[in-house]
């Protein structure tokens, strides 16, 4: 008896309930929701492709001018070079007269079969180096597509007369190395060739170039 009334008093289990089914809500969307998100997303490749234009060109821009204003500072410093090497040559040119027309110091112009160069050009022949690093970069990353015609023109109309005046040094030094000019029979003829190549390369374009510097410098400097 006591066992029956011990079963009785236990609680009694729960019993299991079926699983409901999970309910899935689906909202219906119109024409109108799916434009408007097309036109988002549209809208957003476009604003990214502009921006992206934008800044490329903002870049392309301050490469540009970084470009022309190293050109300007380049051709500025050349401009002093020219005046310095022309007055320098000038007094080559001097002492080229004066070897000239005094036979003493023609005389002594070769000796022991030794051109003496520094009797009439103590510095050497090229009194300076005149640069063009930052024309060629420029010239390279396509800066002449960025410039009107008439600058473009100027510019390598300027550059190539600097090169001209560089190239006195290969074209003296082409007389100097000849065996004739070993001679002091020939000093004479030697000096004179000197002379005029001083004059066709360097001298005689200075008086022409100056301006040129001037009107170049000024062409580019609006662009900035």
């Amino acid at each position: 008896m006591e066992t029956e009334n011990a079963s009785e008093n236990q609680p009694a289990l729960p019993t299991s309930s079926p699983k409901k089914e999970k309910l899935h809500v689906y909202s219906e969307r119109n024409w109108k929701e799916y434009l408007g998100e097309s036109a988002l997303i549209v809208f957003s490749v476009v604003l990214a492709l502009f921006l992206t234009e934008y800044i490329n060109k903002q870049h392309e821009k301050e490469t540009t001018k970084n470009m022309i204003q190293s050109v300007v500072s380049e051709l500025k410093n050349n401009k002093k070079f020219v005046l310095e090497m022309q007055q320098y040559n000038l007094q080559v040119l001097h002492k080229i007269d004066l070897a000239l027309s005094d036979k003493k110091i023609l005389s002594s112009i070769i000796t022991n079969d030794e051109f003496h160069l520094d009797s009439i050009a103590p510095l050497g022949v090229l009194y300076r180096f005149l640069d063009n690093a930052a024309w060629t970069i420029a010239r390279n990353n396509n800066i002449m597509a960025k410039l009107d015609i008439e600058t473009v023109s100027k510019l390598t109309r300027l550059y190539m007369n600097l090169e001209h005046i560089s190239k006195v040094e290969e074209e003296v030094g082409k007389v100097i190395i000849d065996r004739s000019s070993r001679d002091p029979r020939q000093a004479h003829t030697t000096l004179i060739l000197i002379r005029d190549l001083y004059h066709g390369w360097s001298v005689d374009r200075v008086k022409d170039l100056l301006p040129e510097f001037d009107s170049t410098i000024s062409k580019l400097e609006a662009y900035q």
